[in-house]
């Protein structure tokens, strides 16, 4: 039987657990840090773009301000600039958390950065070598350097989550190339991890899962088609199946879900999306529908079928 959770549950489901959104500047890492808060969460949000210090991205979000989003929210937001590259960083990273509340409840592993790094359809000998490798580093090595900090916090008390965010679900993944052989090993790869994290994590008493979001809306996905959250279905027009799309703050819903569900240990080892999930606890995107966006993508888009979301939300 579906489980489906209370707003109100969800609400106060969070409090006093202290989370750590890894890669929490903008996109899903914001979302998710947002609608943890909401839920009453205490979240560390780390990133490379602080108001004083761009990363190369040179983009306006920050750490600070997602911070802020989160205290707003109903949480209370700590934003610490750290490079999940350099182990020393994650290494007081996660002392810091240890001094300052004892406990880690929530891990997300959200670290990515390689937008600017891939190439489209791109064979192995075509693709930039340094972009892959760099993709590579960016998609795995970042999620377990985090996670070899982490985790031994995490385990110190039983019913921790680790959630280990991608791109695409296991299956999906399974049966189709995913753009060139560096990111599709960067996104299959972390499937497995989660998958491999829960074998380690179970004997004490923690929960490991993957979790995909649809199309996402990010702040950058949105400027790439000049449309706002409050008007995006006007890039439609061009791109006929972002209907399908879904905000930031879906993917949030999803992991506050889970974080708040008694019995999320059923999942463990398990690869996720926000569109399952929502049809399992009952939660909703902004506008109240609920995208399932990867049965869209194999249905209708993959399928050569006219755009239409129909079913799908």
């Amino acid at each position: 039987m579906p489980v489906v959770l209370a707003g109100s549950e969800v609400a106060m489901g969070l409090v006093g657990k202290i989370a750590l959104v890894a890669g929490a500047t903008r996109g899903a890492g914001r979302g998710i840090a947002m609608e943890l808060g909401a839920a009453g969460a205490t979240v560390y949000v780390t990133g490379r773009t602080t108001r004083d210090r761009q990363s190369e991205y040179r983009r306006q979000e920050t750490i600070e301000e997602t911070a802020e989003l989160v205290s707003a929210a109903g949480g209370k937001g700590i934003a610490l600039r750290v490079d999940h590259l350099v182990a020393d960083e994650v290494r007081g990273l996660v002392e810091r958390i240890r001094a300052d509340q004892g406990r880690l409840d929530i891990l997300v592993n959200d670290v990515w950065g390689g937008e600017k790094l891939f190439e489209w359809d791109k064979s192995v000998w075509e693709h930039d070598l340094e972009n892959g490798l760099g993709l590579l580093r960016l998609g795995i090595d970042t999620h377990l350097i985090t996670a070899h900090f982490a985790l031994p916090l995490m385990i110190e008390r039983e019913g921790g989550l680790l959630v280990e965010v991608t791109d695409g679900t296991a299956e999906y993944n399974a049966e189709h190339y995913r753009l060139s052989p560096f990111y599709d090993l960067a996104k299959v790869a972390v499937n497995r991890m989660a998958w491999a994290h829960a074998k380690d994590l179970a004997r004490h008493g923690a929960t490991s899962v993957s979790l995909t979001p649809g199309w996402l809306r990010s702040e950058m996905m949105l400027d790439h088609f000049g449309v706002t959250e409050g008007n995006w279905r006007a890039a439609t027009v061009k791109v006929p199946h972002f209907v399908i799309s879904e905000s930031p703050r879906f993917v949030g819903r999803a992991v506050a879900a889970l974080a708040c569900d008694v019995q999320r240990a059923r999942w463990n080892g398990c690869s996720l999306s926000s569109g399952g999930l929502a049809r399992v606890y009952g939660f909703t995107d902004l506008d109240g529908s609920r995208p399932d966006a990867w049965r869209y993508i194999v249905e209708v888009q993959d399928a050569g079928e006219p755009a239409d979301a129909t079913g799908y939300r």
